[in-house]
């Protein structure tokens, strides 16, 4: 598998921000490399152009996830164990208890971390998640993530590569934290 993922890698790489802007949108509903990778290698061969390879994967990703939201909704749970045959029905459970306790946000933590996003986005079509918000939330994770790859490799380039993967972790769980602490405190509010 790993070998036909760098191959996959290099027939992206060899189409330049298109083979990346596919690489992005196919990666939010079918098994093909994150983009992540390719992101890097173009932000690190031309940082002046960082910004604008992210905001080519945002909107690449997010319109990807659109098409995922598509083949939950019309395919349902036979395209989801189609797609995702290696526990596919424990995937899908541990995603619905996610939509009934967090709602959207789960899209968002999905889209920004290294959760894998298509679960998210073919389940969301399934449980009928409101289509807009789900594309908002897509939009924002995955913006998020692809900025702060991007704009960290632009300032601190080849030195931090390797720690880029930490570096989503750690702002990941800084962001899942305040979302709880505002989740919990504004429930205890409205409690009667």
């Amino acid at each position: 598998m790993h070998e036909i993922f760098m191959k996959m890698n290099e027939i992206f790489q060899s189409m330049g921000v298109q083979g990346l802007a596919l690489n992005s949108f196919i990666e939010s509903f079918f098994l093909v490399p994150p983009p992540d990778f390719l992101l890097i290698v173009m932000d690190l061969a031309n940082p002046s152009k960082a910004l604008y390879y992210a905001l080519i994967c945002t909107i690449a990703s997010a319109f990807g996830g659109g098409i995922g939201y598509a083949i939950g909704y019309w395919g349902g749970r036979p395209a989801f164990n189609w797609f995702f045959r290696k526990g596919g029905k424990e995937k899908f459970e541990a995603v619905e208890n996610l939509y009934n306790k967090y709602g959207v946000l789960a899209v968002f933590f999905s889209a920004f971390t290294p959760i894998p996003y298509k679960v998210f986005t073919i389940a969301s079509g399934i449980l009928s998640m409101n289509f807009w918000k789900f594309m908002l939330a897509s939009f924002f994770g995955r913006g998020l993530r692809f900025f702060i790859v991007s704009l960290v490799l632009m300032l601190f380039g080849e030195a931090v590569k390797q720690y880029i993967e930490v570096v989503i972790i750690a702002v990941s769980i800084v962001i899942v934290l305040f979302f709880v602490i505002l989740y919990k405190k504004r429930k205890s509010l409205f409690k009667p």
